[in-house]
């Protein structure tokens, strides 16, 4: 599964993370892994809309383990330690009000996570990597 994501595309937003469950349950995936990798997309593709200039999110699902993968185009992330500490947040007032940035994105997607990798720069954006088992 490949979806391209658009900034600041609310009414899209959340749909690469409801086709993958949708993908893990035909599969028979287990209703606990779907969750936990619902909610790590989820978190994921919304970073995208909210911080970044649009990007694509990759999910790669083997018989061992599911790859998501996510690559923006932005301003990458200053502080990835600050991005980590719950409560944290560099979302504007205006995204705070329509009921997002409560600074629990990363930190979601590293409490559901096997592995979790993040490369982040100014210059080339944000290129997350989470692995889930699925055994």
């Amino acid at each position: 599964m490949c979806k391209e994501i658009e900034s600041f595309d609310f009414q899209s937003g959340g749909e690469a993370s409801s086709n993958l469950k949708n993908i893990l349950r035909k599969l028979g995936v287990n209703s606990d892994l779907v969750r936990k990798t619902s909610i790590v997309t989820y978190e994921l593709e919304m970073n995208v809309v909210i911080h970044s200039l649009g990007g694509e999110i990759t999910a790669l699902i083997s018989e061992e383990e599911l790859e998501i993968r996510v690559d923006d185009v932005g301003p990458g992330i200053e502080d990835l330690d600050k991005a980590f500490t719950p409560g944290y947040s560099t979302a504007s007032n205006e995204i705070r009000e329509m009921g997002f940035g409560a600074g629990m994105g990363l930190v979601n997607v590293k409490r559901y996570a096997d592995k979790l990798t993040i490369e982040s720069s100014k210059e080339n954006g944000t290129h997350v990597k989470v692995l889930i088992k699925l055994f």
